[in-house]
């Protein structure tokens, strides 16, 4: 079955008392677009990027919409009927309330998505595969079987293919790893797959924690060699106290603005030997992270850069 989407142009001080309305008139399924809101969320998560693409910011502007769906052309007739009405009650308060229309076929939203995810050579040894996918492995290639959902750590980006490179220089058998930001789990699982003893993955989102569960148990990794935890260890003291220990590497795939203040407790998380290895730092924010990397007491050993994006090695020294 094919839908109608219809987008009613409004403003954002009128878009509360707009929904009230559209749901006295029994619309209760809608979604709002709104560059106020698009603007407030990207204030208050600050600290999790450093770009905002601009495309989706230039696509934002200006933009106070409410969009609705329906089977046939008659249900947005009565729409534009009571719009109206609404407006002459209202008058400019509500915006204009004009609308756009557009069909939308009913097709499998949940699963279309993965078609654009495809097995992605990584370095020299890895091999990225959705689960869904069952392709031929590469001779030499360590595969790493992956459910993306929502979470960042697909092997597509930039910063993480650095990451799995440095990786591959890095791990030689037994070393025991903490992945701080694990997302989707995909550098503990690395990690694990050249040979790494355990792994212990650490995100804020609760979500991560079981998407990276998950993703460890289809590589057929358990419990017994991977960990994943939900928290902040910026601030969280329970949290530090359960990962206190000595380890061989410390990953941080994230942004500038998480990793500085991280580099603080890193250096008592490594061996005297140990490696922190980072990544997702913009090139424009690259001298700010070395800098406090240095601060701490590491020594940068190499930086590697791809796109606009930069990975850090460092050591004790």
């Amino acid at each position: 079955m094919d839908w109608i989407e219809v987008a009613i142009k409004t403003k954002s001080e009128g878009i509360d008392r707009l929904t009230d309305e559209l749901d006295l008139l029994g619309y209760d399924s809608l979604l709002i677009d709104d560059e106020a809101d698009f603007l407030q969320f990207l204030e208050q998560n600050r600290q999790y990027w450093d770009y905002v693409d601009e495309k989706l910011a230039a696509e934002m502007h200006g933009m106070s919409r409410i969009r609705l769906y329906f089977q046939s052309q008659a249900e947005v007739e009565t729409l534009k009927k009571q719009l109206k009405t609404l407006h002459e009650q209202y008058g400019a308060s509500l915006g204009e309330l004009s609308i756009e229309t557009r069909p939308v076929r009913d097709e499998d939203w949940e699963n279309s998505w993965k078609q654009y995810y495809k097995p992605v050579k990584v370095g020299d040894r890895f091999l990225i595969i959705p689960k869904w996918l069952d392709p031929k492995i590469p001779d030499g290639r360590l595969p790493i079987l992956l459910d993306p959902g929502m979470i960042f750590g697909t092997g597509t980006h930039a910063s993480t293919q650095m990451c799995l490179r440095a990786l591959e220089r890095t791990i030689r058998g037994g070393e025991r790893v903490l992945d701080l930001g694990s997302g989707s789990g995909i550098l503990s699982i690395a990690a694990l797959r050249l040979g790494a003893k355990d792994a212990i993955g650490v995100d804020i989102d609760p979500q991560a924690e079981h998407i990276a569960r998950d993703n460890a148990a289809l590589n057929g990794m358990d419990g017994s060699c991977f960990t994943a935890l939900t928290g902040n260890v910026l601030g969280d003291g329970a949290l530090m106290r359960r990962i206190a220990g000595k380890y061989d590497v410390v990953l941080a795939n994230i942004v500038a603005d998480v990793i500085i203040p991280l580099t603080e407790i890193v250096p008592a998380l490594l061996k005297d030997s140990g490696v922190f290895l980072c990544s997702g730092v913009l090139n424009t924010r690259l001298w700010e992270v070395t800098d406090a990397i240095e601060k701490s007491g590491l020594r940068i050993r190499a930086i590697s850069q791809q796109e606009d994006w930069c990975q850090i090695t460092a050591d004790r020294g």
